[in-house]
């Protein structure tokens, strides 16, 4: 097993609605993301960011066009614990440790050999939180429960990790922090993954490409490739070429730079 392609094709969704027509959320949604690679998805609120995540994750399915994980169904990946899924709410079950939690895919999923449950101690300390593996939810730190969460979406060797917000609720000194952890950590795993987020600034440090969304309907506005060598380090964000190319990102997505004159 390894990191997989993902294929969009021709996606469309449409969500029901009482008294109304159906609503549009995706509208012939295309894109190609590389085994391996990093790809960061930004829009404005409403233009179908988290649905085309949740159909790459086998939560959803699309009501055109094709989605597919290394040539298979999503839903087949997601019953193999071959996808990984953090969203912004960390949803942790406070009764468990935090190896208990992290453990719980492997529960789920029945794989509970010696290898993989090996495999925890390793996660725990690759996020940071080695000293930490009895602790319960309500004993740490936002940032902590974050990094529980994107452990236990490792633990099962995902070959793609989707990434929903998931530092949407933390303050912006630990939002940082927590970038360059997920950088690191993916770094060392290289999985095909996608992060949905409305922060341009996140989006260009994590990112090998950006996609800006337009909506609704939801479509591909632009692609942009993110040049800067890996690993990048925190003071990138202050780089004039980083903003720059962040006030690009924003042009593509306001259609101004925020904060320019009409």
């Amino acid at each position: 097993m390894g990191a997989r392609d993902i294929r969009i094709d021709a996606v469309e969704r449409r969500f029901a609605r009482a008294g109304q027509a159906p609503l549009l959320a995706l509208d012939r949604v295309s894109l190609d993301l590389p085994a391996g690679s990093f790809t960061a998805l930004i829009g404005p609120s409403g233009c179908g960011k988290s649905t085309l995540l949740r159909l790459i994750a086998g939560l959803d399915a699309p009501d055109g066009g094709a989605v597919m994980v290394g040539g298979a169904a999503p839903r087949v990946l997601q019953r193999e614990g071959r996808l990984g899924i953090a969203f912004q709410d960390a949803a942790l079950l406070p009764w468990r440790t935090v190896t208990g939690n992290v453990r719980l895919p492997l529960d789920v999923t029945g794989h509970r050999d010696r290898e993989s449950l090996a495999r925890i101690a390793d996660l725990v300390a690759l996020v940071g939180l080695a000293g930490f593996e009895q602790a319960l939810p309500a004993q740490l730190s936002g940032g902590m429960r974050q990094r529980v969460a994107i452990a236990r979406a490792l633990v099962t060797e995902p070959d793609v990790l989707l990434l929903d917000e998931p530092f949407g609720a933390l303050d912006q000194i630990l939002r940082r922090t927590m970038n360059a952890e997920l950088q690191r950590i993916w770094m060392r795993r290289a999985t095909t993954t996608l992060l949905v987020t409305h922060g341009i600034d996140e989006a260009l440090f994590l990112a090998d490409r950006v996609v800006v969304m337009h909506g609704p309907p939801g479509r591909i506005a632009t692609i942009v490739d993110v040049p800067f060598a890996r690993p990048r380090p925190l003071t990138l964000f202050a780089d004039p070429a980083f903003r720059a190319l962040e006030d690009e990102v924003a042009a593509a997505l306001y259609g101004r730079v925020p904060g320019s004159a009409a």
